[in-house]
């Protein structure tokens, strides 16, 4: 079952769960990080440090209210740490705002620690297992039978405390009872419902978190409930078991080690240590408490958020813990609290040695010197990103400097391939850094140019001036390399370097292209001009000549009609 995820388009090139997964059960794939649910141990850190609030918790609430709505008898076994994570003047105030909620009954888990106390008691004094290893957090117990299944023949056969507890809970009120347990872990979701060799003796799962939200719903204030009694006798020091150590002082005095010497160890990567050193053989006759929580079940990832401080809740804890072994067990038998363990290794493929160098290089590493191991894509070597890549867990775009790289290599060819000339230029007018064709126009390189100023060798008044007001300047003409250059002169002030950028826009021969459009129509209409001048000319010619043949004829005509006149009188 799936217990824990991340929500979708929520990862952007973050990792950060992924180095936090010591066991790295996090597959990322389209830039989404998923759980591997074979691989998960249900630890909860992923779900701690996302930056992103994208985790997703598969909660039991609404399978909870339902089960009150109904009228079903239920009755909650409410996990020790409560006594340092929750709020409240006097315990009975617990039990009554549970019972407000609608619960028959409320029992501490620490009743079911009890019984599995008495267990491990018994393993101690029969001495016959060369090393015991506690078997109460079911993050440790799925970390040792899935990832160290060589030593899982030296976990403890007996069931956790709350499986202990919810057994017990069913056997004395019936098999119809609904069991539901109250407490900081989400594993033990997972056990309850996700392992089939301890199927039906918890019905759901409660955290902290949850319950503090639905107490808000209803409106009930931890301070103002009344006193109601446990619904058990008092577990004595088996309310310990939430706090590092619990577990051992609660197991194990001076005169009745037998021989075992007592460790405890929390936090994940103590605890795979602390497994990796059995497999090498180099601990014997340990009586070793494990929990995967740092600080124990106090600190559990369901209850951080009220309780920032671990030494404040274990003072809590131990405060109110009678340091006495409990009286009256429940009358339960080994056998109904037996829990047997085994091999459930994970069978990922391995890569061959080519395959490996083929997905190294494609992230541009051809030597052992290109491997940086710097753990940004979360894992702690280049070797072992690669072969995440190979089993499908990774992506090879996960390698952020190879990411780097791309992008200031994309970054400086298009720098070097652009026609324009460009600098940056510091306030004190210090050339920083300039591309291609800058070093083009300066006739130095690289180099050279960031060691030197730009008024050295161009007019640099405009820029002067952009630094000092930090007003920009677009697209004014100017004349560069002794005037042989007409360039589009572009400054912008960049405010987090105190410094402008400058591009010039070499636009010479655009200028002589209008200059040659410029020329070509001045001789047109000088052209023209010239034409309509001499047709002027033309015309007043033809008009003279006109004039002339005009009054000749007019004479003529004249004479013609006085003679024709004159021969009629």
């Amino acid at each position: 079952m799936r217990v824990i995820d991340f929500k979708d388009a929520k990862c952007r090139h973050c990792y950060k769960c992924v180095r936090h997964c010591a066991v790295k059960a996090i597959s990322v794939r389209d830039e989404q990080a998923r759980i591997m649910v074979d691989h998960c141990i249900n630890c909860g850190r992923c779900l701690e440090v996302c930056p992103q609030n994208a985790k997703t918790f598969a909660s039991d609430m609404d399978r909870v209210k339902g089960y009150l709505r109904q009228g079903m008898k239920t009755v909650i076994s409410i996990a020790p740490s409560y006594a340092g994570v929750l709020e409240f003047d006097s315990p009975g105030q617990v039990v009554d705002a549970l019972q407000r909620l609608g619960f028959a009954e409320v029992r501490e888990t620490a009743e079911g620690a009890a019984l599995v106390t008495n267990e491990y008691k018994k393993l101690v004094r029969e001495g016959e297992m060369p090393n015991i290893i506690t078997t109460c957090c079911p993050s440790v117990n799925d970390l040792v039978e899935k990832y160290y299944p060589d030593c899982a023949k030296l976990m403890a056969p007996v069931v956790s405390p709350m499986i202990a507890h919810g057994r017990y809970i069913k056997k004395i009120y019936g098999q119809d009872v609904k069991v539901v347990f109250l407490g900081p872990c989400i594993a033990k979701k997972q056990e309850a419902e996700g392992d089939d060799r301890v199927t039906g003796a918890v019905d759901a799962i409660l955290t902290f978190e949850e319950l503090a939200l639905w107490l808000k719903e209803e409106g009930i204030d931890l301070h103002s409930c009344g006193e109601k009694p446990m619904g058990n006798p008092d577990p004595k020091i088996n309310r310990l078991y939430p706090v590092s150590g619990g577990v051992i002082q609660s197991v194990i005095t001076e005169e009745e080690s037998d021989g075992y010497h007592k460790v405890f160890v929390d936090g994940l990567e103590n605890c795979m240590e602390m497994l990796e050193c059995l497999e090498r053989g180099e601990l014997d006759h340990c009586f070793i408490e494990a929990n995967v929580c740092e600080g124990g079940c106090a600190k559990g990832p369901a209850s951080a958020h009220w309780n920032t401080s671990y030494v404040k809740t274990k003072v809590k804890i131990e405060n109110g813990v009678s340091y006495r072994a409990a009286r009256d067990l429940p009358d339960m038998s080994t056998e109904e609290l037996a829990k047997r363990f085994g091999n459930r290794g994970l069978d990922d493929r391995m890569p061959t040695e080519e395959q490996i160098r083929r997905i190294l290089m494609s992230t541009g590493k051809y030597s052992k010197e290109d491997e940086l191991n710097c753990g940004a894509c979360g894992y702690s070597t280049c070797r072992e990103k690669a072969v995440a890549v190979f089993q499908g867990k990774a992506e090879v775009t996960m390698c952020m400097p190879y990411a780097l790289t791309q992008a200031e290599s994309m970054s400086n060819v298009v720098m070097d391939m652009t026609p324009n000339m460009i600098f940056v230029i510091g306030n004190d007018m210090r050339i920083l850094d300039c591309n291609r064709k800058g070093q083009e126009l300066l006739g130095v390189g690289h180099d050279e140019a960031v060691r030197r100023y730009i008024f050295e060798f161009i007019e640099a008044d405009d820029i002067e001036s952009a630094l000092l007001t930090r007003e920009p300047v677009f697209h004014k003409k100017i004349r560069l390399d002794r005037g042989r250059i007409v360039a589009e002169e572009t400054i912008v002030y960049i405010e987090n370097l105190d410094a402008v950028l400058v591009l010039f826009q070499d636009v010479t021969r655009e200028e002589r292209i209008k200059e040659q459009h410029y020329n070509l129509k001045v001789e047109t209409v000088e052209m023209a001009q010239k034409v309509i001048e001499k047709q002027m000319m033309v015309a007043q010619e033809i008009a003279g000549l006109l004039g002339e043949t005009t009054a000749e004829t007019k004479v003529t005509l004249t004479k013609l009609r006085d003679s024709i006149l004159n021969e009629e009188e």
